[in-house]
């Protein structure tokens, strides 16, 4: 079992500067640990099931170009469904863009700022599941438009048979992964050293 995550993702040593660093946060370390845990380990699969969770996490990871993670992430997957994780990775390649996107509203000094881009649907809902083809459109949205991210998209989420608690789940996961990539991206680069 691991014990910090972050800590297996950038591959720090115990002992090492990376870890005494760490270190001095012990409370941030150990939140996110928990954070972890909480999510992917959960006390019940009633409302979010762990292939769900793995499955959502392994787009999210991919979406966000971070091979090591994604990368970790399917592996999970793989060992709970390694049937889905190919149509997971399509998807990802599908849904693969820059951002954010969004479009204010009327002629406002934001408008400029405006930017349709890429509207991310399921490819391959049949095999992803009416619910998991959902949860992937919904993780879209809130990595690349989280501004539009409104009542409409938690209707649709509602009507993909998901739950007040599995789609605030959902939304954590997704919050969660957003955070844990960038701070192995910034102990990645801390890692490599000052560079000339």
């Amino acid at each position: 079992m691991i014990t910090d995550v972050i800590d297996h993702l950038v591959g720090i040593q115990p002992g090492s500067s990376l870890d005494r660093l760490r270190g001095h946060r012990l409370a941030a370390r150990e939140h996110a640990q928990r954070s972890y845990d909480a999510l992917f380990s959960p006390e019940t699969e009633e409302e979010v099931t762990l292939v769900e969770r793995d499955a959502v996490a392994a787009f999210v990871a991919g979406l966000h170009h971070d091979p090591a993670v994604a990368g970790f992430y399917t592996e999970r997957l793989a060992e709970l469904s390694p049937g889905l994780l190919e149509v997971v990775e399509s998807e990802v390649s599908a849904g693969v863009t820059t951002g954010p996107y969004g479009v204010y509203p009327g002629e406002g000094p934001l408008s400029a700022e405006s930017d349709e881009g890429l509207r991310y649907r399921a490819r391959r809902p049949a095999e992803l599941g009416v619910r998991l083809a959902a949860a992937f459109e919904h993780a879209h949205l809130l990595v690349f438009r989280p501004r539009e991210a409104g009542p409409q998209a938690l209707d649709a989420l509602a009507r993909a048979g998901w739950s007040t608690t599995g789609i605030v789940t959902l939304s954590q996961l997704v919050a969660f992964l957003t955070f844990q990539i960038r701070v192995v991206a910034g102990l990645r680069h801390l890692q490599k050293g000052p560079t000339s």
